[in-house]
């Protein structure tokens, strides 16, 4: 990807909760990053807790809506990269050798990237150490993303 791509692409696969989307978007506007959000949601783009989580940094995130998972591989650029973030994998994300203009995909809170989207892909995971549930989704979004932006910028 060219220096004058964004950061990252954040991505969240039929997300289901506004306010970790509202937090996501917060999360894009701090870092430069573009956020993604293929249909369909379990809520609305107006919903009052969405603007309420998003508050202003809306403004500074470009948001790319797709009415689903084929839309959005239409709009991909060649060659552009895309990351599965899953429980199901193997690989940490701080090993990943992310670079600029990378997208970072995330599953629906209640259940995670279906097999046969994350099979397709290549995929990472958070450690978990502690065993138990997965982190919620605007905190996973927000480790993998600052991991990311330090594996690309040196921070």
């Amino acid at each position: 990807m060219s220096e004058g791509a964004p950061l990252l692409h954040i991505v969240l696969f039929e997300p289901e909760k506004a306010g970790n989307v509202g937090n996501v978007a917060r999360t894009c506007a701090v870092l430069g990053a573009e956020l993604h959000l293929i249909r369909p949601f379990g809520f609305h783009l107006h919903d009052r807790e969405f603007r309420r989580a998003v508050m202003d940094y809306l403004q500074g995130v470009t948001l790319h809506e797709h009415a689903s998972w084929t839309a959005f591989q239409g709009a991909l650029p060649p060659g552009a990269r895309v990351f599965a973030f899953s429980t199901h994998a193997t690989n940490l994300h701080t090993r990943a050798g992310f670079l600029r203009g990378d997208y970072l995909l995330f599953g629906p809170e209640s259940r995670g990237l279906p097999a046969w989207l994350r099979d397709a892909l290549p995929r990472v995971k958070l450690p978990q150490p502690g065993g138990g549930r997965s982190l919620n989704l605007s905190v996973a979004v927000g480790v993998a993303a600052f991991e990311a932006g330090r594996q690309i910028e040196g921070w």
